[in-house]
């Protein structure tokens, strides 16, 4: 069977914020709310315990800014989320040779909006998404990593991940598996090119 290359998505193969439409006043205020003064409704989000809806009422409500317009922007921005196109092609032809599967921390919008507009199922043989899993990728040592390698049936010392976690990187070396943390100079389409 052939190795795994997990790839991660929000820093690594994409760098685009959600709100990034919103008026740069409103969208710092929602930045702030969300993921500083009140970081478990997120962790809770990326772990399926909220819909996008859900959370996006809670903003709104306690923010004062108009639901619908909020949602709006929210979508919008989701579908539009810039990934370069060498990055996936390069990630396509990696295939022959590894399962190519992106493994991400995320919400429920990413599967909903995302991965559709994107077509990211052309590029990768396997999404996984913390939302459905209600696990992310450091939680229990790793344990959703072991998971995957032994669906797949895949050799974890000859699997590979590239992310742009410290923390997520030395989880998977501990399990055995090769880590490449993605940076600005090292960034995805190096790590690519070095597996061709």
């Amino acid at each position: 069977m052939k190795p795994i290359l997990f790839i991660d998505f929000d820093g690594t193969l994409c760098h685009d914020r959600f709100w990034r439409s919103l008026e740069s006043n409103e969208r710092d205020r929602v930045q702030k709310y969300l993921f500083e003064e009140n970081s478990s409704i997120v962790s809770d989000w990326m772990n399926g315990k909220h819909t996008s809806e859900d959370v996006h009422k809670i903003i709104s409500d306690d923010l004062h800014i108009e639901y619908q317009k909020l949602w709006d922007i929210f979508v919008s921005d989701c579908r539009t989320m810039q990934v370069k196109k060498e990055d996936l092609i390069a990630i396509s032809n990696l295939r022959k040779k590894y399962h190519t599967i992106l493994i991400t921390e995320n919400m429920d919008c990413f599967d909903r909006f995302t991965v559709p507009s994107l077509k990211l199922h052309d590029y990768f043989d396997y999404i996984v998404n913390s939302y459905n899993e209600k696990l992310s990728k450091s939680d229990v040592s790793g344990t959703l990593f072991l998971k995957i390698i032994n669906e797949k049936r895949a050799d974890l010392t000859k699997s590979i991940l590239i992310d742009n976690s410290e923390n997520v990187c030395a989880i998977f070396s501990q399990l055995g598996g090769t880590s490449n943390l993605a940076t600005p100079k090292e960034n995805l389409y190096y790590w690519l090119n070095l597996l061709k």
